[in-house]
């Protein structure tokens, strides 16, 4: 009797062991799999059982979470979210998320495995930390100025830190409140068809994901491959171009907006922004140099994240010398992002340096120990010191004595570059307006900002004039804000 117990006692110690053996596998080495099952409610019910993390802006919450009584319990919820949705993208029961919802889930949501102090034994008993906090580097009072500087038309605003990369202002427009999209009812449903079939498309961020033929300001771009490369060397000295200049290998003559570009000096032609000088200058600088000096810049680089997504912006590499010519003044094939701008404006300020832009400062815990400091690249060279001083020179002269007046700031070195894009058939649509910037100052020379505004219905009877009399006053309220509040 005695050994019939034995046996029945080892063999159910041996199930007990199984079983023991399959939780584990279960809930350790397959757990993964089992909560990502499309099928599997309990990720979605887990996921939202408890409040969102935070993302911040000047250190206060643009975003929180409503208790909705419902199986998916807490539902985001955003403080003035038309006016941060370019920064937070949405966060939805339904349609997932988006820009830095999306970008910083595993944070906020409480998943990732940084936040959990004993990660195996969290995963063993699935206890899920409380979602963490994400700072950004946005400076909430540049952020408002731009917002209302567009005023609800289409276009976008970005400004960088040149020492640093960090994104003080991201702003698309027309905008969209995020927290329409939160639940998983049928406001949601209408919210999406809705915001998704407007003509004006609101939910595109036009700052990060939009890119635009630059137009003139892409000569900053230009006038950097001539100087660096030595086609030109003294600014001042008169260029053989004529005026009009006809293309390469066509008959086709290109004109310019404003006269006195026939012969004109470097320095001369920045500030009346001449076509035919640069579309010459492009043509001679050749194919290969103007790709590379456009890729030191951020041009065609399909992995730039900060850390949401950024649509490449691209300069082509097969052109042939008329192409380069058109390309070379911002038209043809080039296209940029505003964020892409405004690097090209924080290089230029940063005498040469580009700091790569981010949007994380750090992120932390719920109690707000930091986990991680954000993402940093490291600082990279575009052009020569010397042809940045050159530069900063012909933008400040823009903006004292040329189409550029209207972005100057008393007390502060403020330089810039206006132009207009033309685009549609045969260029009959409404000219996109774009102004680039940055501000340094005075006592220091140390810059505090750069800004790229492009404004989308902007008109004007001239080419300079829009960018200058639509985009110039946005920059200016945007930078006039990052020095009041670096003077604050």
């Amino acid at each position: 009797m005695s050994r019939a117990v034995r046996r029945t006692a080892a063999f159910s110690f041996l199930l007990l062991a199984a079983l023991l053996v399959n939780a584990v596998r279960v809930q350790v080495f397959e757990a993964d799999a089992y909560t990502g099952n499309p099928a599997n409610r309990r990720a979605a019910i887990a996921r939202y059982a408890q409040p969102r993390g935070a993302v911040l802006v000047g250190g206060r919450p643009v975003t929180g979470s409503r208790d909705s009584g419902g199986r998916l319990r807490y539902e985001r919820t955003y403080t003035d979210g038309p006016l941060y949705a370019p920064v937070t993208g949405f966060a939805s029961q339904t349609y997932g998320t988006s820009l830095l919802e999306s970008a910083e889930d595993g944070v906020l949501a409480g998943t990732d495995r940084r936040l959990a102090a004993f990660p195996w034994w969290d995963r063993l008993i699935r206890r899920r930390p409380p979602g963490g906090r994400v700072e950004t580097t946005v400076d909430p009072a540049m952020q408002r100025a731009a917002f209302r500087g567009l005023a609800g038309r289409k276009g976008a605003v970005v400004a960088l830190d040149p020492r640093s990369g960090r994104v003080l202002a991201l702003v698309s427009s027309p905008s969209y409140d995020p927290g329409e999209l939160s639940g998983n009812g049928r406001s949601v449903t209408g919210a999406w068809r809705r915001l998704n079939g407007a003509p004006d498309r609101p939910m595109l961020n036009r700052a990060l994901r939009q890119t635009y033929p630059p137009g003139s300001a892409f000569k900053v771009v230009t006038a950097a491959a001539a100087l660096d490369g030595g086609l030109v060397r003294d600014p001042d000295a008169p260029l053989d171009v004529p005026d009009p200049y006809v293309l390469p290998g066509t008959r086709t003559a290109l004109g310019n907006p404003a006269d006195g570009c026939e012969h004109a000096g470097l320095r001369d032609a920045f500030r009346l922004s001449c076509n035919t000088v640069f579309a010459r200058l492009g043509a001679a600088v050749g194919l290969r140099a103007m790709a590379e000096t456009a890729g030191r810049f951020g041009f065609n680089d399909p992995g730039l994240r900060i850390p949401s997504a950024v649509a490449p912006s691209t300069f082509d590499t097969h052109m042939d010398p008329a192409q380069l010519a058109l390309s070379s003044i911002g038209q043809f094939d080039t296209a940029a992002t505003p964020l892409q701008m405004a690097m090209v404006a924080a290089a230029v300020a940063g005498d040469g340096q580009l700091a790569p832009p981010y949007l994380v400062e750090r992120v932390t815990d719920a109690h707000g120990v930091q986990l991680a400091p954000g993402p940093r690249e490291p600082v990279r060279q575009v052009m020569s010191s010397a042809t940045a001083q050159q530069l900063q020179e012909m933008m400040t002269d823009v903006v004292e004595h040329g189409s550029g007046r209207t972005a100057a700031i008393d007390g502060f070195t403020v330089g810039g570059k206006t132009g207009t894009a033309q685009h549609g058939v045969r260029n009959e649509g409404t000219p996109y307006a774009w102004f680039i910037a940055w501000v340094r100052d005075r006592r220091s020379h140390e810059p505090v900002a750069a800004v790229a505004v492009v404004v989308e219905d902007a008109e004007a009877e001239r080419a300079d004039i829009s960018g200058g009399g639509s985009a110039g006053p946005i920059a200016r309220a945007v930078l006039a804000a990052g020095v009041g509040a670096k003077a604050g």
